[in-house]
């Protein structure tokens, strides 16, 4: 990548590289910080959980519209100015959203704080790579994708614990103080790098196109579980509009001479194939961040704090791993690094589809402790090799295009992973009943507890069975996952490796 600037030093870069990381902390912290906060936010808006759950989907859609157009947006108006722009609208919704008394307010405001989240994911990665020296930027993705991989983890442990000791308003007010550190940050520390503007026409077409898609697709994700799929005519629709329109989209994009999506960047094999690998690792990593807290609470009994502490050992070895990835990168192989994050995600998985409700804690958290050992490999190295084939100028699309996938991915992932998750429950439930003589194991269970009726035993043996359903459909996704992984991972050999840097 070729520097535009000159990178910065000392303080200043530590400084621009905290807050560009920090901005892209904080974004993607709000897409999972709401999420255990949904049934408080609805009791307290006299709406249904059900109704209450677009707050989540209303940011996503427009979260998911804005990345990709982030590469567009910097040559209309610079990408310190639109990233600037953007964290200061990110600071005015995120105060709206806490102020609203209606949820028709919320959404609107949640709508806005999207869209003006969108940018600040991939601008924060150009331009950390950019105060960086050219042979640090490795450096420069172990900070941006350690932040990336955190984030998701403390979103549900912050949400659930503003929700039980604080008013529910506060999720969007700590965006406040947040905000204020990056919008001074960043006028000290990239005021003068201003990149340069290219004005271009406006593709109404593509970016029509580019709404109507993400909508039908987000909206079809977000209430497909709740209306049974397809077997609703709506859920089939939005389903037919996505892919008619993605269609359209696509023939448009490559047919114009000013897209607003540069799909150009897919020649690149690196760019493709590391954005495959990522996209199908992170659909997984979604689809255990969600489920695992829930069949911490629903079936060992966690709270809502000892879960997100059973769960937060992952940040450990992912903020140790981060730098010492980023300093392996240009010295070995970088495909084998990816293999090797590959292989411990693999590890960490099959270690979680071995447990039973008798688990300890320890036998919980050893297995999330290790993943995060092998995330930070899996990211960081593919980001980098993503944007290696890249020419400068389509650095920031190329990111902007990859994030948008990513994000796409975590929102199938957490849908499907949580709709097989739910299904194997009633089938495994189904499969004990059928295996068991359950009126003779009542009697047992009234026999062993003279004060049980035969209602209460019932109900008793009924909780048993689910209980162990439940544990059996989360054994079976752990087992799904570790197999996706490890045919993930043999995409890996596919990839160029990087050039290595001769110390």
């Amino acid at each position: 990548m070729e520097e535009r600037y000159p990178a910065l030093k000392g303080f200043a870069l530590v400084l621009g590289a905290f807050i560009l990381s920090f901005g892209n902390f904080i974004v993607v912290l709000d897409t999972t910080v709401t999420n255990v906060a949904i049934p408080t936010i609805s009791g307290d808006l006299g709406v249904s959980t059900t109704q209450g759950t677009w707050v989540i989907t209303t940011y996503a859609v427009a979260e998911a519209i804005t990345v990709p157009l982030t590469g567009w947006l910097s040559k209309q108006f610079g990408e310190v100015r639109v990233f600037l722009i953007s964290v200061i609208g990110f600071v005015i919704f995120s105060t709206l959203c806490g102020l609203s008394s209606s949820l028709e307010f919320l959404i609107i405001f949640r709508i806005f704080q999207g869209l003006t989240a969108g940018p600040i994911i991939p601008l924060s990665a150009t331009l950390l790579l950019s105060i960086f020296p050219k042979d640090k930027s490795n450096v420069a993705m172990a900070i941006w994708g350690m932040m990336t991989v955190v984030a998701p983890i403390f979103g549900p442990i912050l949400g659930g614990y503003i929700s039980d000791n604080w008013h529910w308003a506060w999720i969007f007010y700590i965006n406040i103080f947040f905000g204020l550190i990056l919008i001074f940050g960043t006028i000290f520390v990239l005021k003068d790098r201003e990149t340069k503007i290219t004005k271009t026409k406006i593709d109404y077409v593509g970016l029509f196109l580019l709404i109507i898609f993400v909508s039908a697709f987000q909206i079809m994700l977000d209430k497909g579980r709740e209306l049974d799929w397809f077997e609703s005519t709506y859920i089939t629709t939005c389903a037919i509009i996505s892919f008619i329109s993605l269609v359209l989209f696509i023939i448009w994009e490559l047919t114009q001479e000013y897209p607003i999506l540069d799909l150009s960047v897919a020649k690149s094999k690196n760019w493709t194939i590391s954005t495959l690998i990522l996209s199908f690792t992170f659909a997984v990593f979604f689809g255990n961040v969600l489920i695992s807290p829930l069949w911490l609470q629903q079936i060992m009994g966690y709270t809502a704090t000892w879960s997100g502490i059973a769960v937060a050992p992952i940040g450990i070895l992912a903020v140790i791993s981060s730098p010492i990835v980023g300093k392996l990168i240009p010295k070995i192989d970088s495909r084998l690094i990816v293999i090797y994050g590959m292989a411990v995600l693999a590890i960490a998985f099959y270690m979680r589809a071995l447990l039973n409700i008798d688990a300890t804690f320890y036998s919980v958290a050893i297995p999330t402790l290790i993943l995060g050992a092998g995330i930070p490999a899996c990211m960081i190295t593919l980001t980098s090799l993503g944007i290696s084939e890249l020419k400068p100028n389509q650095i920031t699309s190329g990111a902007g295009l990859q994030n948008f996938l990513r994000i796409m991915a975590m929102a199938i992932g957490s849908s499907l992973s949580q709709t097989y998750w739910e299904h194997m429950q009633k089938v495994n439930r189904v499969e004990l009943l059928n295996a068991q003589d359950y009126s003779q194991k009542i009697e047992m269970i009234k026999h062993l507890n003279s004060d049980f009726t035969t209602q209460s035993a019932y109900i008793y043996f009924s909780n048993m069975i689910q209980k162990q359903a439940v544990m059996l459909a989360t054994n079976d996704f752990y087992a799904i996952a570790t197999i996706l992984i490890i045919l993930f991972g043999f995409l890996a050999f596919f990839l160029n490796p990087l050039k290595k840097v001769v110390a």
